[in-house]
């Protein structure tokens, strides 16, 4: 909690940390999915063939549906120079590519990073694949890496996105009006983000909703995060 100084001022909590780490091109296997460095000799025909044919996909997303194999690969070219790390998202029992995700806009010596250029194909989004990858993200991003803030961004009129952001855990901190000009339109993005504080209370939610004993045998839920998050953040008598 705030606190006064010796001058009678109000000032934040002492912080001990030494900084954070920028994120490195690796693999990192989950349950269901494999993170692999996007690579446009691999994944751009993929891409092509899983992601393209969706151009709803695309609306809110900076670049374009790539029309053919060399575009999509230019594609993946230029997101990799504009992001921190860009990873392909692989289903591990049939290697399917499934998608798209980066880091981006990481400040090491500030302590934040951003998850964005987030692309599902169709058969991955609603699954427990889904949250597995950002599951596997955020504790990246703060046991491995370090960070103090995890940040979502999103065009505030992109409803599914915002959705996603309450649901997995981001607080919701405000709207930046006229902030960019995307495809020839006024974009206003609405901030989410996760401190290192709210990571713990985020990781035990996810992991109980990600157990099999949350689901049935029909494989619907048993309790939603938003539940499991309430739950577990009541002090106990």
């Amino acid at each position: 909690m705030p606190r006064l100084n010796d001058l009678d001022q109000m000032v934040g909590d002492p912080v001990s940390w030494s900084g954070a780490r920028p994120p490195e091109a690796r693999v990192f296997t989950g349950r269901w999915i494999e993170r692999q460095p996007l690579s446009a000799v691999e994944h751009a025909r993929p891409m092509l063939e899983r992601l393209s044919p969706h151009r709803e996909l695309w609306t809110y997303q900076g670049d374009e549906a790539p029309a053919d194999a060399e575009a999509a690969a230019r594609g993946i070219t230029a997101l990799a120079e504009k992001v921190d790390r860009a990873f392909a998202i692989v289903d591990r029992a049939g290697g399917w590519f499934q998608g798209r995700v980066t880091l981006l806009r990481g400040q090491p010596a500030v302590g934040t990073i951003e998850v964005g250029a987030i692309i599902y194909a169709p058969s991955l989004q609603r699954t427990r694949a889904a949250t597995e990858v950002q599951y596997l993200l955020m504790r990246y991003v703060f046991e491995d890496l370090g960070y103090r803030r995890y940040e979502w961004k999103c065009d505030s009129l992109n409803q599914p996105s915002r959705v996603a952001a309450a649901r997995l855990g981001f607080v919701e901190e405000g709207t930046w009006r006229n902030a960019v000009v995307v495809k020839g339109r006024n974009r206003d993005t609405t901030w989410f983000s996760i401190t290192d504080s709210e990571w713990p209370l985020v990781r035990e939610a996810l992991d109980a909703w990600l157990a099999d004993d949350n689901f049935d045998e029909s494989g619907h839920q048993r309790h939603s995060l938003a539940e499991l998050r309430a739950r577990l953040g009541k002090p106990t008598s």
